[in-house]
């Protein structure tokens, strides 16, 4: 890598933490280009990257942003999972990490606040925004579709009282 590409790796991770809402950072133990191939996959698909860099580019990188203190964990071969979603990173990440003993979970950050290992398998267990922003819409529709029941139901309840007096009417 010559000095141009160093700097534009830099730059790089340095947009990328200035963006996403959290960071993890792994360890890797001897996955194989499939494995790899298998975890960057499903990191897309949640709307998540993982990138294996250069441990002091990632270090320059780190210099002004909310993600310093990830900087000790910068250590041997790692790679970094990032999301702008607080858990999307994490889940993939912890549930890769359970079928595959060749991934290490060494620690991570959510913004200035570090997390450990029990913290990035805490944050994979809550729910992603997506889910949120869906039980949030589920209980805003929830008032007004009783309140919609509720309304109807007494005009229908006349409506089978008339109907049964017709139906005694005409008998």
């Amino acid at each position: 890598m010559d000095r141009a590409q160093k700097a534009a790796a830099v730059a790089d991770l340095k947009q990328t933490f200035s963006e996403v809402g959290v960071v993890v950072i792994t360890r890797n133990l001897g996955l194989s280009v499939a494995q790899s191939t298998q975890l960057r996959t499903k990191m897309r698909e949640a709307g998540a990257t993982y990138k294996v860099s250069k441990n002091k580019l990632a270090k320059i990188a780190l210099d002004g942003t909310d993600y310093l203190s990830l900087g000790d964990m910068l250590t041997g071969p790692v790679g970094l999972a990032t999301s702008v979603d607080p858990v999307a990173a994490a889940k993939v990440v912890v549930d890769f990490a359970k079928t595959n003993d060749k991934l290490e979970i060494v620690g991570g950050a959510m913004g200035a606040t570090a997390l450990n290992v029990e913290g990035v398998k805490a944050l994979a267990t809550l729910p992603s925004l997506d889910e949120l922003r869906g039980k949030i819409v589920g209980l805003i529709q929830a008032p007004a579709s009783k309140l919609a029941s509720l309304t109807q139901a007494p005009a229908a309840q006349l409506a089978r009282v008339f109907g049964a007096y017709g139906a005694k009417e005409a008998a």
